[in-house]
Order: C-alpha cells, then structure tokens, then sequence
C-alpha cells in the first residue's frame, strides 16, 4: 500500500516472522515418504533463503547509507527541510495516500493468514532427477564410469565395482594424477557428488562442511600427512623448508659445491625458484651465481616459469606442480568427505545394480512402477483403519496376529495381580514372566517383603503378608539362642545351659 521506507521494513518483519512460523510448522509433521521428506526439506530451504536475502536488505536500510530512512523519519514528525515543524500537514499527505490507494484497488482484501500457511506447506518444489536416481534413491554415475575406464588412469571393471573404488582415490599412482585427464575426472566427480548432495540433503551447510575440510587438509598439507600425498615435496624433487636451501658459505668453487650431489643441487635450487635441470656441473654453477649475485639482479632465463613474478612480490617461489599436487589434494579430500555423508546411498545403489544384473527388462520396469506406486499409497494406508473386530494384539508387522496363535498361548485369559496394582496380564506365559518383573519387584520392595521363589504365584497382599510371617517364624524356631540351648558343667559333672550357669555362678555357688 505505502511505498516508504518505514513501511518496506515493517513489511520485510513481518515476512521474516511469517516464514519462520511456516518453518516450525512444516517442521512438526513427520513425512511418511522419502518424496515428502524431500519436498519438506526443499521447502524449508527455499524459505530460509528467502529470510536470508531479506535480512540482509533490513541490514542495509538499517545502515542507511544514504540517510533516507532518517530524512523519513524526520518527515513524520512535520519537519521540513526549512525547519519548520508541521504535524498535521504531514498527516493529511498519509491520509490523502490510503485513500488514494483504496480508491485504485477497490477490491484488495486481507490475506487470511492461516490460508496462507496452508499453501505453503502444499507446496511441492521442483526436484530433477535422473530415471537412474529414482528420486534420490540412488546415484547415477554411468558418465563417471565411462571416463574412468577409458583414461590412462583407470582400468577396465564393471561398473558395481567401480562403486566400490571410486572413493579410494589413493590407490591411483600419483603421477597418473599429475595429468589434465585426472583433473577433469576428479572436478566432474565432485561437481556430480556435491550436485547430489544438494538435491537429497538441502538443509545441510555445504560450505560450512567444505570450510571445516579445507582447514584439515591445510594442516595435514603442512605437516606432509595428507593420505596418498605424503612427502609430496621430495618426490617432486623440492626440499621441505628447514632444509632445503644451501648455505654457499661453506663452499668456495663451483667444484666443492659439485661434491653434494646432484639431489641436493636440485633441491636447492628449487628452494630459490632456479631451474633445477641440466647436469651436475650446470646446476653448481646456476647455484654458485645466488652466492655473490642477489637473485633479483639475476637474468631471468635462469629461473623456472612463474618464480620470477613471485620474487618480485617478495613471496617464496612455488612450483607449479606442488600447487597443482595440492588442488587435485584438495579435491580428493572434499570427495571423500562427500563419500563418507553418501555411504548409505552408495551402498544402496552397489546392491540396486546387483539386483538388476539378475533381473530383466520387464522385471525391473515394474518394480519401479511398484516403487512408485507404493511410495503414493504409503500415507494412505497408513490412515486406514486396521479390522479388528476380535481386538487381537498387535504382531511385529503392525497387523493382528493370527487368531490360532491367540488361543495357541492363552492370550484371552486375564490374569490380575494385587501386588502389581491390579495390573491385568495376559496369558499364561506373559503372567508367569511378570514375577521377575520391574513392576511386580517394585510392588513386593513396597511391602517390604524379598522377592523369592515362595511368593511365585501369590499375588494377594493379605496372602504375601501371611506367607512371610509363617516364613519369620519358622525361622525364629530353627534360629540357635545361645543362652537356652548352650551347655556348661561344674566340677561335679552336673549340666546346665549358660544363662543358670552364670546365675549360679555369680551367685558363688559353683
């Protein structure tokens, strides 16, 4: 209705809470489907986007850069450019607006709110997947198959084994990798798998999951423990850091720098960016020049391709290939990472190509229209009432158990137990169980009676309490008393117990 500023930022609010009621309430239904567990994600993808881009428009007209939200603010109160302060004529303008805008859309009409969320959360966003995938389900990497089994690199297997080792990127020799075929391979493979991964999984935050990769693989590269890539530097035949450069101090002649050998010549003259080919005699003198000449003074055909650039911006010269080397590492550990969120749907989709491999034409198109039609009616049989007339129990397929099995264990025969709290069990066997049971020791703790095998089948209270005092007394009758049932004897052979031993005996008559 109202253009201004004031007026787009209530708007954007109100949005922003509007949404983020949708989200909760999408969020509260439990899909029955993995069709409707997809459309709901999605859904809710598309709406945190949205509260995403308008949140950062209300930070831009909070910023107010260009002092329009101010000068607006400034207009409410009447206050014009001159400074004088006119309420009402600022009233009268807003007015004269509403009713302008009432008088072009005569027939606008208050969207009811509720009728609102429920479009929404009807709401099935567009999904594209391949026939292969099957909504999701599976991976389709027939293309990836083709290009690996038709490079240098790979090798002829079929394709459910390809599933198997396609993750295992390490086991591929490393100078196979050093090559623009394995390159492109490996970006179409993780562009693939990070496609995929959007699509099936969009509530996830790719770019925090790639940021927290890409902080591991910095680390490891540095320490040379990046799996398959360890000690990258010597084989490309550049030295680590805290030894690779030479001290020409030591060496007077080109002839005693010679004598280190034609590794070490190389690896030093990698550490200052010099080409590092030629013969032994070639790479002394090359390094030699760097121990009167400063390298900037240097020509420059003595210097590998790209390293002069970086010694003029006064950064450590890097090779070409260890940065190549580093950016395929790179790529295999964010693959893997993706490999290991895919796990269930690779081997999901190892054992749907199995299965098809036994099937035939015929067979495998109608078990996919079996899949289809069964993910449809899901929901809707899961709304129909189950028939029971008989109330039998329930089995483990959330159907009734066969009424022959229902009188086979005697599961119409009640059974109650006082101790329980006139907790009802049915069947003989379920009745029997129960005296092991947490609720019945509970009870039996409660009276403070133990829970023994003479109270099996007694599930009276009054009947529990008599039984255990019968118990306690029979007890108390076979317990040894120490004062009646103990025997002394006198100097004159005469027997009495201990109590009118030590009467007679206190009273000095013995």
């Amino acid at each position: 209705m109202s253009s201004t500023l004031l007026e787009v930022t209530r708007a954007s609010h109100e949005e922003v809470e509007r949404l983020e009621r949708v989200i909760v309430k999408d969020l509260q239904n439990e899909p029955t489907s993995n069709k409707d567990r997809l459309f709901q994600s999605h859904r809710v993808r598309n709406m945190i986007d949205t509260i995403t881009s308008t949140t950062h428009k209300l930070i831009e007209i909070y910023e107010d850069n260009d002092n329009a939200r101010k000068d607006e603010i400034a207009a409410l109160g009447g206050q014009t450019a001159t400074g004088v302060n006119n309420v009402f004529s600022a009233f009268y303008d807003r007015l004269k607006e509403i009713r302008e805008y009432h008088r072009k859309h005569p027939v606008a009409r208050v969207v009811d709110a509720n009728d609102d969320y429920e479009a929404l959360l009807k709401e099935e966003p567009q999904i594209e997947f391949s026939g292969e995938e099957a909504f999701g389900r599976y991976l389709d990497m027939h293309e990836l198959y083709h290009q690996y089994i038709n490079s240098k690199f790979g090798e002829p297997i079929e394709y459910s084994a390809y599933l198997d080792i396609f993750p295992e990127a390490d086991k591929i020799p490393r100078k196979k990798k050093m090559t623009r075929q394995y390159r492109e391979y490996m970006e179409n493979l993780l562009e693939y798998l990070l496609y995929f991964f959007q699509r099936t999984e969009p509530l996830q935050d790719v770019d925090r999951i790639f940021s927290k990769v890409t902080t591991e693989f910095e680390e490891n590269w540095a320490a040379g423990k990046v799996h398959g890539w360890e000690n990258e530097n010597q084989e490309n035949g550049h030295a680590p850091a805290q030894h690779a450069a030479l001290d020409l101090d030591y060496y007077s002649t080109v002839e005693e720098l010679m004598e280190v050998g034609p590794e070490r010549l190389k690896e030093g003259l990698a550490a200052l960016g010099l080409k590092t080919g030629g013969t032994i005699q070639q790479r002394a003198e090359r390094l030699f020049l760097t121990k009167h000449t400063p390298l900037e003074k240097l020509d420059k055909k003595h210097f590998a391709k790209g390293a002069r650039a970086s010694e003029k911006k006064g950064v450590a010269p890097v090779p070409q290939e260890d940065a190549n080397s580093k950016e395929i590492a790179l790529m295999e550990a964010k693959m893997k990472k993706l490999c290991d969120l895919l796990e269930e749907t690779i081997a999901r989709t190892k054992d749907n190509v199995v299965k098809k491999q036994a099937l035939t034409y015929e067979e495998i198109e109608a078990e996919r229209e079996e899949e289809e039609t069964q993910e449809d009616t899901e929901s809707e049989d899961e709304e129909q009432q189950i028939y029971n007339p008989l109330k039998l129990p329930m089995g483990w397929d959330g159907k009734p158990i066969p009424y022959w099995l229902y009188k086979l264990h005697g599961l119409g025969q009640e059974f109650k137990c006082e101790i329980c709290g006139n907790y009802s069990y049915w069947g003989r066997r379920a009745f029997e169980r129960h005296f092991k049971e947490w609720r019945h020791q509970h009870g039996m703790r409660c009276l403070g009676i133990p829970n023994t095998k003479n109270f099996n089948e007694i599930t009276s209270i009054e009947e529990a309490k008599e039984l255990w005092k019968k118990i306690q007394q029979r007890q108390g009758v076979n317990k040894w008393r120490p004062d009646l049932e103990e025997e002394y004897e006198d100097k004159e052979g005469n027997i009495y117990n201990k109590k009118t031993y030590t009467d007679l005996q206190r009273q000095g008559l013995i």
